[in-house]
């Protein structure tokens, strides 16, 4: 069952990789183009909400990538004063239950979005390439969807064969986890 979790995973990491990567490129050549054209006195009406929604699914990429490298905003004081203190159980079982509290919150924000996605579907109105608003915003569920996977696989992950190697993903570059510390016999 981890190897399936830990494949589907991987995969969600690797379309990130991707679509960042071509959401990127998209922006700076719609942005040089639009610069381009303006020279010249021309301009594409879809290139600026086109733009505006990569930048939004972006964003949403750059968030499901740093969940999984574990890297995300986090305000983690009572972690850091556990590592400090050398309290490597209590900083695993925190770092699940902070997993658990993330994923229930974006399941909550997956239903709360798809609920907005409804509205805009019934309500919204045609934005550029014949696509509705409510379509474009279907960019919110997708995003917090893949986020809420990536924090249910650390969660479960954090009880199988990679327990170690997740529950230490969240460690602070350039300062040594209680698990560095244990390796040099106790010593910093």
């Amino acid at each position: 069952m981890f190897r399936v979790l830990k494949a589907i995973d991987m995969g969600i990491d690797r379309l990130s990789h991707y679509l960042l990567v071509i959401c990127i490129f998209l922006m700076l050549f719609f942005s040089v183009l639009t610069i381009l054209l303006r020279w010249f006195g021309q301009s594409l009406e879809f290139v600026e909400p086109f733009v505006r929604h990569l930048v939004f699914l972006s964003t949403f990429l750059g968030g499901v990538l740093a969940t999984g490298r574990g890297t995300h905003i986090g305000i983690d004081v009572l972690g850091k004063i556990l590592e400090s203190m050398h309290k490597e159980f209590l900083c695993d079982q925190l770092k699940r239950v902070i997993s658990l509290a993330s994923l229930g919150t974006l399941c909550w924000l997956v239903v709360a979005s798809i609920h907005f996605v409804k509205m805009e579907m019934e309500f919204g109105r045609e934005s550029f390439f014949g696509l509705s608003t409510g379509m474009l915003v279907l960019i919110i569920p997708f995003g917090f969807s893949l986020i809420a996977y990536r924090f249910f696989y650390l969660f479960v992950a954090s009880f199988g064969p990679d327990a170690a190697v997740i529950l230490d993903a969240g460690a602070t570059p350039g300062i040594p986890s209680s698990r560095e510390h244990e390796g040099k016999g106790g010593q910093s």
